[in-house]
């Protein structure tokens, strides 16, 4: 524990915590990548307008994102055991404030996503590919525009997918989804 009589030094005022708050996500992700042994001034680049940052090969960009594309067509398609077949099964889907395993997915959300797909096309705008060895990230948005339950969509949305390297392939391992109302061009 830090005496009282020190601690005043330690303070810091309001710009000072500004730069410190903006620092640190940078440097943590730096010293990660650092101890990673991977060089972060490599710039990312561009597959079938995708942005990739460099990783094992190409190939293992177009992988993952194959996965995560064929995720979401198999909610569209109203496919659950293929789209479960692509889940990990120590998955965690993200959403809303909540963290659901695969077992809770399948029983309750999984229905209402395959719904939401079907009535409601989703637009995924951006994606932005990293493979660091056996392991990958795909963070997109899309925007989301239709009606569903007889209730009017226009929403824009991120998604962050971590996917690792199996035997059999690339799985996802965890997804997080958010998503805002848009305000409609008047």
């Amino acid at each position: 524990m830090i005496p009282r009589h020190r601690t005043s030094s330690l303070r810091l005022g309001t710009h000072q915590k500004r730069r410190f708050s903006c620092l640190v996500p940078a440097a943590l992700l730096l010293i990660a990548t650092t101890l990673e042994g991977h060089d972060v001034a490599r710039a990312p680049t561009a597959v079938d307008g995708i942005r990739t940052r460099p990783s094992n090969s190409s190939s293992d960009s177009g992988a993952v994102l194959a996965v995560v594309r064929r995720f979401h067509a198999t909610l569209a398609a109203a496919d659950s055991t293929g789209a479960l077949g692509l889940l990990a099964a120590d998955v965690l889907i993200i959403e809303g404030g909540d963290v659901q395993t695969r077992e809770q997915y399948r029983s309750h959300h999984l229905s209402a996503d395959i719904a939401f797909a079907r009535a409601v096309p989703s637009n995924r705008q951006s994606a932005q590919v990293v493979v660091r060895g056996d392991v990958a990230w795909v963070a997109s948005t899309s925007v989301t525009e239709g009606t569903y339950s007889s209730r009017a969509i226009n929403s824009a949305g991120a998604e962050l997918a971590v996917l690792s390297r199996e035997r059999d392939g690339w799985k996802i391992r965890a997804i997080h989804w958010s998503s805002h109302s848009r305000r409609s061009a008047q």
